[in-house]
């Protein structure tokens, strides 16, 4: 783990503490409709407010655009949930960054949505500034929104007097730790997602460390082109089949076994699930799109799965949104679950899945962040990480 200073070890009784979270949760009619983020950043804030710390939170809702808030990226339907979560009134104040108002030891307010600030994406030094002048101690816990460098996440982290990591951060790095440091072997990644090109380097990292990796969706179908066979209208990236055969290629030189289907589910395209079919790659043709495993190629990852040590789990291998090409992701969910390996899942497409077929608390641990947590494998470290190591070597 990294020398960050952490919340935990600070006295913050009577002190203004200003706590960056990721809250960004689906709404529908003014309603959060999932609050595992939220329920995820409780720990970090009831911890600050039993110890009587004066409390501030930022967060983000959506993607608005700086300069201009809307009605439907307001975080009062967050503010309203933690509330409800907490057991008291969460306030949401809209002015904040000119003054908050004088909190209670132990109280707390939600700042209303920071990416309404003007400057907030660019990391903008004075608006950093602004944030830091609100608090004695800034504690970083968004580990969602940890891979940007943003003023909320990095740029507030310099200027604050204090500057620490909250326990869902530590708790996130900690888990990462498990599969990238001391991984029980073997340990397997899977990948799925629509894209090579976005995940090039994080799966040439993985191969330097993993000893077999499977790989889904859009991703897999490229390899399967890159293996020789016809992959008809499949979404796939032909230009990028050649970087698929170098990853292959490095896979076979350090004997990492990248294991393909060898028989998919079809169909003319995803609105037509009731022409689906099983066929042997073999068999695809121009008009067949793959949009799932097949049963054989289910019950092999499950054997796989069922050895593993650790396993990383980052997409799903089907549109399991559609009920005809979900059976290769709730197979591979099931597999996991059963398994006796440290688990690892993250996502939102993953998290997605895990809750459509109620197999969420099987997991050992669920990641918050889907892209901080292919940036941490890649890099090993994030933007809000190293900002915040640096500060714990000054203060």
């Amino acid at each position: 783990m990294s020398a960050m200073l952490r919340m935990a070890n600070l006295d913050l009784a009577g002190k203004r503490v200003l706590i960056r979270e990721d809250l960004n949760s689906p709404v529908v009619d003014g309603r959060v409709t999932s609050d595992e983020r939220i329920r995820a950043s409780l720990p970090t804030i009831q911890a600050a407010m039993d110890q009587g710390a004066r409390v501030a939170i930022m967060a983000h809702l959506g993607r608005p655009k700086e300069g201009e808030p809307t009605p439907e990226s307001s975080l009062r339907p967050v503010a309203d949930r933690l509330g409800e979560l907490l057991g008291q009134e969460v306030p949401l104040i809209e002015d904040w960054l000119d003054g908050l108002p004088e909190i209670a030891p132990g109280g707390v307010v939600l700042c209303e949505n920071v990416r309404w600030c003007v400057g907030e994406k660019a990391n903008d030094e004075q608006l950093a500034r602004r944030m830091a002048a609100l608090c004695d101690v800034y504690v970083m816990d968004a580990f969602g929104v940890a891979h940007r460098a943003q003023a909320s996440t990095h740029g507030v982290a310099r200027f604050a007097p204090i500057a620490c990591a909250g326990q869902l951060l530590v708790r996130e790095l900690e888990a990462l730790a498990v599969v990238l440091e001391h991984p029980r072997r073997p340990l397997i990644a899977i990948v799925g997602g629509a894209k090579v090109s976005t995940k090039l380097g994080v799966l040439s990292a993985l191969l330097e460390q993993v000893d077999r990796l499977i790989v889904g969706g859009g991703i897999a179908n490229t390899f399967i082109a890159a293996r020789g066979y016809a992959v008809g209208s499949s979404l796939h990236e032909a230009d990028l089949i050649d970087d698929a055969r170098a990853l292959l290629d490095k896979a076979a030189a350090a004997g990492v076994d990248v294991p393909l289907p060898t028989d998919v589910v079809v169909a003319p395209d995803v609105k037509t699930e009731g022409s689906a079919r099983v066929k042997e790659l073999e068999a695809i043709t121009p008009g067949d799109c793959i949009l799932d495993v097949g049963p054989a190629t289910r019950s092999r990852y499950a054997e796989l799965v069922a050895g593993a040590g650790t396993i990383f789990w980052n997409g799903p291998v089907g549109v399991f949104e559609v009920a005809a090409f979900a059976e290769g992701t709730r197979a591979l969910g099931e597999a996991i679950a059963e398994s006796a390996a440290y688990s690892i899942a993250g996502g939102g497409d993953t998290l997605s899945a895990l809750r459509t077929f109620g197999l969420s608390d099987r997991m050992s641990y669920i990641c918050t962040g889907g892209g901080a947590f292919l940036e941490y494998v890649e890099h090993r470290t994030l933007p809000a990480v190293e900002i915040l190591e640096q500060r714990a070597c000054e203060q």
